[in-house]
């Protein structure tokens, strides 16, 4: 058996979870998440904690073992503490602010970039240590925009100037000083 998929998710206190079938509803101090998982998988929800458990050893349920589990536990942990994604923005002259919950970045091009956060998303940026912080209830939803914005001005490997995620190590090359 799946290693994750047997761990039971542990539910907190003032979070709810309502199971109908394979349809899971989550809801919590930071919002409500629902969804609708395969057939395949049974769920259960038993003394405050969610199981999830396959019917057979067929490879395609073994697969959805673990990321069931995963997900429902991503869903009770967004709904009760959030998720947040740190960019580092490096590069002269490159910052970031919010306009309103707007995120304006000056990155090296001819006009700012604004990014209008989507339903469930909220931006937090630091000017003076060029930090810009993705917060939400949806993991996924969480990175991804994370993502979107990186892709803005990916880190580039010469002088390293560009968004990184906080933590990211990016590989450096040398110059054209080998023509010697």
């Amino acid at each position: 058996m799946s290693r994750i998929g047997r761990m039971p998710v542990v539910i907190p206190d003032g979070v709810q979870v309502d199971i109908k079938g394979s349809f899971v509803k989550v809801k919590g101090q930071k919002g409500e998440m629902q969804r609708q998982f395969s057939h395949l998988m049974e769920i259960a929800l038993e003394d405050g904690q969610v199981t999830v458990k396959r019917k057979s050893d067929h490879p395609t349920e073994r697969a959805l073992h673990g990321t069931t589990r995963a997900l429902i536990a991503n869903m009770v942990q967004g709904v009760s503490g959030g998720f947040e994604r740190v960019l580092e923005i490096q590069g002269v002259g490159y910052r970031a602010e919010m306009k309103g919950s707007t995120l304006v970045l000056h990155v090296g091009y001819s006009h700012p970039v604004e990014i209008v956060p989507v339903d469930g998303i909220s931006f937090d940026a630091d000017p003076k240590a060029r930090l810009v912080k993705v917060m939400g209830m949806d993991k996924e939803l969480v990175g991804k925009v994370a993502s979107e914005i990186r892709k803005i001005r990916p880190p580039e490997p010469y002088h390293g100037k560009g968004i990184r995620y906080q933590g990211e190590q990016v590989r450096r090359k040398a110059g054209k000083a080998g023509a010697k």
